[in-house]
């Protein structure tokens, strides 16, 4: 169990981290806000992705055809997050050695053919420059439809254990800051990425992708970062485990205990939970590799600007989305309310899901088949992460009793997904957790 020591423990690792700017840890404060997201005159719904590969790290695709995808399949936004790389320099690659080879060469002579520059090398072999993101931006950026952001995820690791953090908006390419252990590293790179915004005051959002990737960051890990509020509950790659398995909890379960221990033990912001793409392969579109278009936020901002954006989602005016569109959402002292964008012949189930004050603590260690202890995220009470409403239709309707930590909103639809990243997996929508009554006593 998370013995009171166990939290001693915790909190005194964020003592010498409490310097961090106040503006990234400002939503800690446990107080109801009334809200409603729904567009009118001066809001309007904006949809993103925030995890995108291309020929600059491991991707199969040149920067402007992936912006063209994006651009051409109604995304508003698109933020690049080659790994451990900023498009911001000439480089050269040989086409038949990069992951797209000939084929993403040939699309690409085809689409911009009076913008591609190619040379022969001394081995007599075809090389092309790699557009800049600069360029690429100057190109596809459209004031209120369209904007690229440059990004990069930072991709680190602790001994076997992979950690995988995105920045969004970036200024300066952020080298893997690699610490003592799991905890440390998430802790470094999310400093480095905060000093950065601090120092040359340019909006910008850390996020830690797929924690369920090679099961490297657990929900114990990710509980106690200060200045990282943000994760991907839904990412598409079919390789990263969302579901989690027997031995290893899913992303929602995750996202349900860091909540509750962040509330009732670390005294730390809600976390909110991302869909994204995490695309590496643009040519064989729908298949069960980790292709576009699966994953997305929709981001409720004033205009479509990195600024806006940024402003809008560490304020937790967005949900995540597989698939389903929402209408509106709205949160007071005495309900959250969610209604859907209906879309003819599907049906939806909303579920409201939260922890209530008088949850049972305890938890046990996950073991192995031999009983030895296996680093994964410890086993719950069900208290955690309770479903507390169910309603089958377009919209619903949750009222406090009084005693909830917090409440979030699940909306899952009737359509299969058409490209899914668990094969079975149905559309969904996730709304982002609002504080519960119980969390101002706590």
């Amino acid at each position: 169990m998370i013995h009171s020591s166990k939290v001693a423990v915790c909190l005194s690792l964020l003592i010498p981290l409490l310097a961090l700017p106040t503006i990234y840890i400002s939503n800690s404060a446990a107080t109801a806000e009334e809200f409603k997201l729904e567009a009118g005159e001066q809001l309007s719904w904006f949809k993103g992705n925030m995890h995108t590969h291309s020929h600059w790290s491991d991707g199969d695709d040149y920067l402007e055809m992936i912006a063209l995808w994006y651009r051409e399949h109604d995304y508003n936004f698109l933020v690049f997050t080659d790994h451990n790389v900023l498009a911001n320099s000439d480089r050269w690659v040989t086409v038949k050695n990069t992951a797209g080879g000939p084929l993403a060469y040939g699309k690409l002579k085809i689409q911009f053919p009076g913008l591609v520059e190619e040379r022969i090398s001394e081995n007599g072999d075809l090389e092309v420059r790699l557009r800049r993101f600069d360029e690429v931006a100057k190109q596809f950026n459209a004031p209120g439809s369209y904007l690229l952001i440059q990004g990069e995820e930072i991709s680190d690791r602790f001994e076997e254990a992979p950690i995988h953090l995105n920045v969004s908006n970036v200024v300066e390419l952020i080298p893997p800051m690699t610490g003592t252990g799991i905890f440390e590293t998430l802790q470094s790179n999310v400093r480095a990425a905060l000093a950065q915004r601090q120092r040359t005051g340019q909006p910008m959002i850390i996020h830690l992708n797929h924690p369920n990737y090679g099961f490297g960051v657990t929900a114990e890990d990710l509980m106690r970062v200060v200045g990282e509020n943000f994760f991907e509950v839904y990412n598409g790659h079919p390789g990263v485990r969302n579901s989690g398995d027997d031995r290893h909890a899913g992303t929602e379960r995750i996202w349900d205990i860091i909540l509750t221990w962040r509330l009732v033990e670390l005294n730390l912001p809600l976390m909110y939970g991302l869909a994204v793409d995490d695309g590496h392969d643009y040519h064989e579109i729908p298949s069960r590799h980790s292709n576009p278009g699966r994953g997305w936020v929709e981001v409720l901002a004033s205009e479509l600007t990195a600024t806006a954006l940024i402003e809008s989602l560490e304020a937790g005016r967005f949900y995540a989305s597989s698939g389903v569109s929402l209408k509106s959402v709205q949160a007071s002292d005495e309900f959250l309310s969610v209604e859907v964008e209906a879309v003819e012949g599907e049906t939806y189930t909303i579920e409201f899901v939260g922890t209530r004050s008088n949850f049972d603590r305890t938890s046990q260690p996950i073991l192995d088949d031999e009983g030895k202890e296996v680093r994964a995220t410890r086993r719950y009470s069900n208290d955690i992460g309770e479903t507390l409403a169910v309603v089958s239709g377009p919209k619903a309707e949750y009222r406090f009793q009084g005693d909830e930590l917090y409440v979030r909103a699940r909306v899952t639809s009737s359509t299969e997904h058409p490209n899914p990243s668990e094969v079975g997996d149905f559309t969904q929508a996730w709304c982002q957790p609002v504080h519960g009554p119980a969390a101002k006593t706590e």
